[in-house]
Parts: C-alpha cells; structure tokens; sequence
C-alpha cells in the first residue's frame, strides 16, 4: 500500500508506515515540501495510487464532492504527541490496511478507527 503523508503531519509518521511495510512519502520528500498544494497533493495520490494520510478537513469535503483523492485517512485526534500518533498507527495498522481494502475512507481518532461507506 502507498501512502502521501500531509503537511500537518509529522515526517516521522511516513518513516513509521515506511517501517510497517508501506510506501509511504511526506510532503516534505516532494520539490515544493511543505509548501505543496492540496491540489498537487491529490494529483500525486492519483498518479501514484497513494492513499492521502491528512487532518485537513479539506480533504474530506474534496472527497465526498468530487471523489478525490481517491482514497483518504482522516486523522481525527487533534492535537497530539508524536510519540502517541505512532504507537496509534502500530496499534491499528491491521485495521487501517484491512478497512482501506475495504473502502476509500477511513477515520482514525485516538479512540476508534471508522470506515465511512
């Protein structure tokens, strides 16, 4: 599974995806770094077959208007050590790897971790 890890998030997030097996890049890998568009980001997603990992509600809205990125995990935990967002990803990384299988959309919070059909 590949992965575009956003701007919000920490780059160490795509290291540890990296370390669970997937193929993951952050903004920060990308020419423009952080400065890298929503627009451009979901063009790399949909050349690359990448899954968007964002806390940036613009994302959602993008993805029930218009379908784009063609696949997204939401993060809903708000503010957060990165310690916390890791061992949460190493925690649910069946789950997140199975409901993305499953469906397009998939929601991770501190306490549950969604597929919205």
């Amino acid at each position: 599974m590949k992965f575009i890890v956003d701007a919000q998030l920490p780059r160490r997030l795509a290291h540890e995806l990296t370390a669970l097996g997937a193929d993951a890049l952050h903004t920060l890998d990308l020419p423009a770094r952080n400065l890298t568009t929503d627009s451009e980001i979901r063009s790399i997603a949909a050349a690359d077959q990448r899954v968007v990992v964002t806390k940036d509600s613009d994302f959602v809205d993008s993805f029930l208007m218009h379908g784009e990125p063609a696949k997204l995990l939401f993060i809903t935990t708000g503010k957060i050590p990165n310690d916390q967002l890791v061992h949460l990803f190493r925690s649910n990384w069946q789950g997140i790897q199975q409901m993305l299988n499953q469906g397009d959309y998939v929601e991770l919070s501190r306490t549950s971790l969604v597929l919205h059909m």
